[in-house]
């Protein structure tokens, strides 16, 4: 079965002229045009203090998506936790949960961008120990019931209708290790199935029999076009500003399917993470990968641009897929 979602970070780079409005009126009707379709998941991801306006409040546009659909799946990924305050965190998430008829989920991050944790007033070195601390405290204030944490007493009500699902994220084996240890499934950022053993082999030797892994898989932006060669001419310096940002923000160690180091338009399309296919490339795609996700306004793509590329994958793929 092949999984479909979207994917928005929401970023205008400066040489764009939509406005962030235009974006996020654009997302939610997307997000609608998506549920209406049985698309399976919607993924937010987070960042603060960015020039272009990089989503810094996922949750509360997860909200917003929540209340223009019925059935789609809501993922935050990641969740930047350790820049958060956890006991606000677990409110926010267990009224999403009573919202949105528990289908918001999220991917515990540890966040790397040294100028967030600047912002946020957050020792960048204690992360992973803030990260452990914060899921524990969340987990435990979804039971409703008081509890003290740092010498107070904490309570948070109403509890979720059930405990929103908290995958570990990360890159790395002590990542990996640490999301057998927390008790909980690994998303990594990577692809790595060394890094899924690792993984396994900790939640054997712990003997925690919940456990799985979840390896990303397929291209990070995909349009459906009929004239790719056009169309990659327009998207181009959306990806372009995309993958040099994101590979600036790496740090030693760190590593995700979506890092490219690209000096030019051509060579970020050889390397295969954004992909502008015809629709029976889609469907290659999809079959091969198991998963499409569209990330439609990419890099500021302008609404009128990615909707092309959904209303041609609704009616060229989608039904290929479903064996229509």
């Amino acid at each position: 079965m092949t999984m479909i979602g979207l994917r928005y970070d929401l970023r205008v780079p400066s040489f764009c002229s939509v406005t962030h409005a235009e974006l996020y009126a654009a997302c939610l009707e997307q997000c609608a045009w998506a549920d209406r379709l049985g698309l399976d998941f919607v993924v937010l991801s987070e960042h603060h203090g960015v020039d272009d306006g990089y989503l810094p409040a996922p949750l509360t546009l997860a909200a917003a998506i929540a209340g223009r659909t019925k059935s789609i799946r809501i993922n935050v990924a990641a969740v930047l936790v350790p820049l958060h305050d956890p006991v606000r965190l677990a409110e926010q998430l267990a009224v999403l949960d009573l919202a949105s008829g528990s289908r918001v989920g999220l991917i515990a991050g540890l966040g790397y961008r040294r100028e967030e944790f600047v912002m946020a007033g957050v020792d960048r070195a204690e992360r992973g120990r803030l990260l452990e601390e914060y899921v524990a405290v969340m987990r435990r204030a979804w039971t409703g019931e008081p509890f003290t944490w740092r010498g107070r007493t904490i309570r948070v009500t109403p509890k979720p209708a059930s405990p929103p699902m908290i995958l570990i994220g990360g890159s790395t084996e002590k990542a990996a290790r640490r999301a057998a240890r927390l008790g909980g499934g690994f998303f990594p950022a990577i692809g790595d199935p060394h890094l899924a053993q690792v993984y396994q082999a900790e939640c054997r030797r712990l003997g925690f029999d919940g456990g799985f892994v979840h390896l990303p898989s397929g291209p990070g932006f995909v349009h459906v076009s009929d004239d790719p060669e056009r169309d990659w001419g327009r998207i181009a310096p959306h990806a372009l500003y995309d993958a040099q940002t994101y590979a600036s923000w790496q740090t030693p160690g760190q590593r995700s399917s979506m890092h490219v180091e690209a000096k030019s338009a051509d060579e970020l399309r050889r390397s295969g993470v954004y992909r502008v296919v015809t629709p029976t490339e889609c469907v290659a795609l999809a079959r091969e990968t198991g998963q499409v996700l569209l990330h439609p306004l990419m890099g500021g793509l302008s609404p009128a641009l990615a909707w092309e590329g959904l209303e041609r994958f609704a009616a060229k793929v989608l039904p290929r897929l479903r064996g229509a």
